[in-house]
């Protein structure tokens, strides 16, 4: 998976693998390649969505978006 920071300010997510639970800090406009064989993420908002690997997350004015 992937994540887009497009906002400004640093945004958190949580990122659980295997077991082990990793804070991935996000500076504004960075992208991070993440998670590439399926986790658990929690979102800036502090929901959990289970990611399979291929997804993008996009995060825009606080708010994550998974596509």
């Amino acid at each position: 998976a992937s994540a887009v920071n497009k906002d400004a300010e640093t945004r958190t997510l949580v990122v659980t693998e295997g077991g082990s639970k990793t804070e991935l800090a996000l500076a504004g406009g960075e992208t991070v390649e993440f998670c590439q064989n399926g986790c658990f993420v929690t979102l800036p908002n502090g929901d959990l969505e289970a990611l399979t690997g291929s997804e993008t997350i996009e995060i825009s004015g606080g708010v994550a978006r998974i596509k």
